[in-house]
């Protein structure tokens, strides 16, 4: 899978879970690693900071058990990117992903179903 379209999803889980609660760094590393997500402290923070720099997310740093964290919650601006980011991959799995006949997506590999990811991505 090209690095750009891996990029685009880890942004908008980024921006789907900054929508749900205050995210950091170390937790969104984890949790996209529970997807498939190989993605390294050098990646993610520098992404972090440019979605903040950009709009797409507001920063406030706290202390948590001594040390400083830096959390992220969603901006207008971001929950607009990630309203058309669904969009897109709506309109895009309804395109190139089979379905059944009441219009629910499968999702199969060689011709059989998949219960989940069949390999690793990186970022």
């Amino acid at each position: 899978m090209s690095g750009e379209f891996v990029r685009a999803a880890i942004l908008l889980h980024v921006l789907h879970h900054a929508a749900e609660q205050a995210v950091y760094g170390q937790w969104m590393i984890d949790e996209l690693a529970r997807h498939g997500y190989r993605v390294s402290p050098g990646t993610m923070y520098p992404t972090l900071h440019r979605m903040e720099r950009d709009g797409l997310l507001a920063g406030e740093d706290v202390v948590v058990d001594g040390r400083r964290r830096r959390l992220y919650c969603i901006t207008p601006k971001g929950e607009a990117a990630l309203d058309e980011g669904r969009r897109a991959v709506r309109e895009l799995a309804g395109e190139v992903l089979p379905s059944t006949a009441d219009g629910a997506v499968t999702s199969t590999v060689d011709g059989r179903a998949s219960g989940g990811r069949s390999s690793e991505h990186r970022a």
